[in-house]
């Protein structure tokens, strides 16, 4: 089906596609500014993110409607860099042209047939940024545009959710300060982030009721240094923590379950020893993080889980070396106010400068668990009714359920958190001072967007039919449904 409807949803879709907006680039600052010449509502306008070096800023319209009911249409605008397209760069923000190349490399190549074979239907689009997610934005803006119902309409698009989500952090107190500025009464947020499905999509097409959480899970190892040729007389700290990485990795402990929706178990993103060049000298400290995802836990849940699988590797490392090894959290050692992270480091760098400054006196083996990061809190819709009302208004359209997001998004943030992070804030040893985090939103928050395959690499692709014909059309539909809801 094509509509006035569709063509202004993909219409929008390819211009801000052709806006290079790479996270961290000087295009993601300047985005806001060619977006608001594209919105025509009661009120457009930026918010500036407080203390943001890049300048970046949050792009807020109103659509004011004879009811204080309000939904909340979201999304980022950032996206992720387009190194991984090789020779085809210079068309990464160039779908069309992108497709037409694409063909004549994997029939060249023969690297990816379900690729080709999707180019080659005609049904699906690539580009950089077109899935992830500016067809989401778009398929948001066209829906606010065409609605006529009694709901007031909020759109925010935000900047930075590839990395620490200073956009949507700055939007939630934004966004409060709007609703008691005009008098609105937000009753639902919608986020339009994508949904990955190698299949039929089946599992892209549905609508997410609440997204995981992810906490950076961290070890920083001390050890007891010894000159090579006599390692029994120390503790190398580079192996108690490869011993640790052996019981965390990939840990069916800390892989979340809820009915068959199964969070990811934790992944090994860093594990290094710290020595900076080559001598005859065991390894002093060492430092590893992990990914890992939450459906209903805790920090505290997290944590207590991490410290016994660290036991346990403790435990191998002293019969193997002969030497007691202390296991303790981050909460237990302290931090002087005055120390300050460098703020032009990542977090997790910021973390290991941290630790290293908390472990100055410490003189015998210790293992330190803690977290290194932003953490986002895992959110569910917490109202069964509503719950309903916005499923039976997408099963009209062909749309299944699912409670939980698979990716970390900006929901984290708009949500209504399953779990407190009092455990978390307590063992960072940055919280508050690598970064500052927002009063959570506490919004009903769920997940629209569009479907397609392979986000973040160069076949980065849209299934178009569902993402400018079908996802607009939802969005109209779940939006009349919640106004009406009493």
């Amino acid at each position: 089906m094509t509509t006035g409807l569709s063509c202004r949803a993909r219409d929008l879709a390819l211009i801000m596609t052709r806006w290079p907006s790479v996270t961290g680039s000087s295009a993601e600052a300047t985005f806001p500014s060619h977006l608001v010449e594209h919105l025509h509502f009661d009120k457009v306008w930026i918010e500036a993110i407080p203390n943001d070096l890049a300048g970046r800023g949050n792009v807020f319209a109103l659509k004011r409607g004879p009811s204080r009911r309000t939904i909340v249409l979201t999304g980022h605008y950032d996206v992720v860099s387009v190194e991984d397209y090789s020779g085809l760069r210079s068309l990464a923000f160039e779908p069309e042209a992108l497709r037409v190349a694409s063909i004549e490399r994997l029939q060249e190549t023969g690297e990816n047939d379900l690729a080709l074979q999707d180019y080659l239907s005609g049904d699906f689009l690539p580009g950089r940024s077109l899935l992830d997610m500016k067809a989401g934005l778009a398929a948001g803006i066209a829906a606010m545009e065409a609605y006529d119902g009694a709901a007031t309409l909020v759109f925010i698009a935000v900047a930075d959710e590839e990395e620490k989500s200073a956009g949507a952090r700055a939007a939630v107190a934004q966004l409060k300060q709007l609703a008691k500025n005009e008098k609105l009464d937000v009753a639902l947020v919608i986020n339009l982030d994508a949904i990955a499905d190698k299949g039929d999509g089946s599992t892209g097409r549905v609508v997410t009721f609440g997204s995981i959480g992810k906490q950076l899970l961290t070890a920083f190892v001390v050890g007891k240094q010894t000159h090579a040729g006599y390692p029994e007389n120390g503790v190398n700290a580079a192996y108690v923590l490869a011993e640790i990485v052996r019981d965390i990795e990939l840990s069916p402990d800390l892989s979340e379950r809820t009915g068959a929706e199964v969070a990811a178990p934790p992944a090994t993103l860093f594990a290094k020893d710290l020595k900076q060049g080559y001598n005859v000298t065991t390894p002093n400290t060492a430092f590893a993080y992990w990914n890992t995802m939450q459906h209903r836990r805790s920090g505290a849940d997290v944590l207590e889980l991490a410290m016994q699988l660290a036991a346990k590797a403790v435990t191998r490392a002293e019969e193997k070396t002969g030497h007691r090894i202390a296991l303790k959290s981050v909460a237990e050692l302290q931090l002087s106010e005055n120390f300050q992270p460098e703020s032009i480091t990542s977090l997790p760098d910021q973390t290991l400068s941290a630790l290293v400054a908390l472990t100055s006196g410490v003189n015998e083996p210790t293992v330190i668990m803690g977290f290194g990061s932003i953490p986002y809190a895992a959110v569910l819709l917490r109202d069964n009714a509503l719950r309903n009302v916005i499923g039976t208004a997408v099963k009209s359209h062909g749309l299944g359920e699912v409670n939980y997001f698979a990716g970390i998004s900006d929901m984290s943030f708009f949500g209504e958190a399953t779990a407190d992070l009092s455990v978390v804030a307590a063992n960072t040893p940055i919280w508050g001072k690598g970064f500052s985090m927002p009063e959570t939103g506490g919004y009903p928050t769920i997940n629209i967007g569009p479907w397609g395959r392979d986000y973040h690499t160069w076949l980065e692709r849209v299934h178009a039919p569902y993402a400018f014909d079908v996802l607009p059309r939802v969005l109209l539909s779940v939006i009349e449904a919640v106004v009406k809801k009493s």
